[in-house]
């Protein structure tokens, strides 16, 4: 499985940034793919999450209000981020994870432990001026 983050940048506070992973080898017939930020000296936070099934979760930071969506044709997952603010300045990771459960719902993508991801990309910046 590779994951490729892009569509990070500077933007003014009140702006508007499309954050894109694209992927490969992700096969699974279940799975959850995830957006997750840092910042220097803290964890990685959950901001959304989406399932194969189209199910969709989002975390207390997407409060934009962000938009998570999946283009399966391009294996592109994206995170619409409206109305940025300083404090979404983070760098934003793309996450993948295998769903083994067969009673699978994308609304319980998990959010809480990045840990449960194991495959991520390499990060893209996001920096939100006032």
């Amino acid at each position: 499985v590779q994951l490729v983050d892009s569509g990070g940048g500077s933007v003014q506070s009140g702006g508007t940034l499309r954050l894109s992973c694209s992927s490969s080898g992700v096969t699974f017939k279940h799975y959850c793919m995830a957006w997750f930020r840092q910042t220097p000296g803290k964890e990685r936070e959950g901001v959304a999450a989406i399932g194969s099934d189209g199910g969709t979760r989002y975390g207390d930071s997407a409060k934009g209000p962000f938009t998570i969506s999946q283009d399966f044709a391009k294996n592109t997952t994206y995170l619409q981020m409206i109305n940025l603010k300083p404090e979404d300045t983070a760098m934003y990771f793309c996450a993948a994870t295998r769903i083994e459960s067969p009673a699978f719902d994308g609304r319980s993508c998990p959010l809480i432990l990045s840990k449960l991801y194991n495959y991520w990309g390499q990060g893209t910046q996001v920096t939100v001026s006032s």
